[in-house]
């Protein structure tokens, strides 16, 4: 049995329905709370948590348990209710097994996974001793040392949950890394790779013959010091020629599939009349004709698009930043992340949208001086670069190698055209002049650049292009 097991239920899991859930494990265990009460661990004798329930999610965006569990739900709206037991320890997998089958009995539905037994990823961690309290209550975290927080997930596609996120913000919080530990198949969802920062933290990958390695680089690594690094102590990149590179990593084929990000900053003064994500849904019309199918500060996203829900919660928690997930339809894949801060230039949103094509299926690059033209006049678009790689259509991230994307084109915003002196933003060294976009007193420019998926030599181009632009 997986370490999070999860129901799917048409009805929502009232307190009778968890406490039935949570003593179909015997009534020798105790229930306690934990984090302002949003969840309920179910514990030994001794005190020691064994399940953490988190509360019950109402998800009403249709294709998430799809998406992230390869799971058939209930029709929207549903409720997501994940269970995670303590990393280890056999009692814990049953219990949280039953907790959900328990649920899913009384209210309908499904769990995930299906079956009633499945093993259990195991990082050999000789040396490692159970966290003590405090770290031991954090739900999210099964092994803490003085340099890194390790989290296993066991789960078809890791995604950013409330759970995994709250991991990045307490080890953030203690100067930690995060390392999230996956066995050999797993996806990463691009919210989580958009996320994960530099070393220590990592994505470490179990693997029958190398045993594990990077599943951002393919470097192979080991536990040693209280961490996984690489053999020999470097820094863990794949380009570094003493760090060995999982064979695995390097299996890859081209399926022809594609994948089109754009990643753009907009900033606009702070006033009643602003609402926020507009401009990242005037790029999803324009590259898909329709708008985003839901959101979420976590996933899966479980409220359907709102710019209004959206700018609301911005406002509540300003001047703190807020951080959401944004996703589009089966149809056609799409997923963004979306900052929003406030500065003294104003509120400033940072977007990074990816969509996926086929093999059969013609990314619509001949729409991108639109999209462009769109921003820049009705969005305050500061400046957007556009990329095409070669990548999954599912857009989820695998642990083999995925060569970078290629700039296609980049954008720069109508007041930075005029902040900078003279013709400079006009007159570059690349071979295509750039072309106005907008009011011609105050235009942005559009940079197009050759955007060739099997030729890297792009971003020689883009290299030349931004050190013309910042004078260097």
């Amino acid at each position: 049995m997986t370490k999070d097991v999860i129901a799917l239920t048409p009805r929502m899991p009232d307190p009778l329905s968890v406490l039935a859930g949570l003593l179909s494990g015997g009534p020798d265990r105790l229930v306690g709370t934990h984090g302002k009460n949003a969840l309920i661990q179910l514990c030994d004798a001794e005190g020691r948590p064994l399940v953490s329930v988190e509360a019950p999610q109402l998800v009403q965006v249709a294709g998430e348990a799809e998406r992230l569990l390869g799971a058939t739900a209930p029709p929207v709206p549903f409720w997501w209710t994940e269970a995670r037991a303590t990393t280890g320890v056999q009692e814990a997998e049953r219990l949280a097994g039953t907790f959900a089958g328990r649920l899913v009995a009384l209210l309908g539905g499904s769990a995930w996974p299906p079956e009633a037994a499945q093993s259990l990823t195991v990082v050999r961690t000789d040396g490692v001793s159970l966290a003590p309290a405090p770290a031991a209550a954090q739900p999210a975290v099964d092994v803490l040392t003085d340099k890194v927080a390790v989290v296993i997930q066991d789960r078809p596609l890791i995604a950013m949950t409330a759970w995994l996120s709250d991991a990045f913000r307490a080890a953030t919080e203690a100067g930690l890394g995060l390392q999230i530990v996956s066995p050999a198949g797993t996806a990463l969802s691009p919210a989580v790779r958009d996320s994960l920062p530099g070393w220590p933290s990592r994505w470490v990958v179990q693997d029958e013959r190398d045993g594990y390695y990077d599943g951002r680089s393919g470097a192979v690594l080991r536990w040693q010091e209280g961490m996984f690094a690489t053999i020999g102590g470097t820094d863990g990149t794949a380009a570094d020629p003493r760090t060995p590179v999982a064979a695995t990593y390097q299996e890859v084929a081209d399926t022809g599939e594609r994948q089109l990000a754009l990643t753009f900053r907009t900033v606009r003064a702070a006033d009643d009349r602003l609402v926020l994500g507009g401009a990242l849904e005037s790029v999803w019309r324009e590259l898909t004709g329709e708008p985003p199918t839901g959101w979420g500060t976590a996933e899966p996203a479980s409220l359907p698009w709102s710019p209004r829900r959206l700018t609301d919660l911005a406002f509540a928690r300003a001047p703190e930043p807020t951080w959401a997930v944004v996703v589009g339809s089966a149809e056609r894949p799409g997923l963004a992340t979306l900052r929003v801060s406030r500065t003294k230039a104003g509120v400033e949103e940072e977007v990074t949208l990816a969509l996926g094509y086929g093999f059969d299926e013609e990314p619509p690059m001949t729409a991108l001086p639109t999209v462009a033209e769109t921003l820049a006049t009705h969005h305050h678009l500061q400046s957007m670069l556009v990329q095409l790689r070669k990548a999954r259509r599912d857009l989820a991230v695998p642990p083999r190698f995925e060569g970078p994307g290629v700039p296609v084109s980049f954008v720069l915003g109508a007041e930075e055209v005029r902040a900078m002196a003279g013709d400079r933003a006009r007159r570059t060294p690349l071979s295509q002049p750039p072309i106005p976009l907008g009011p011609s007193t105050r235009p942005a420019l559009y940079y197009p650049l050759p955007g060739n998926p099997s030729d890297l030599s792009g971003w020689r181009d883009f290299e030349r292009l931004m050190r013309h632009l910042k004078g260097a």
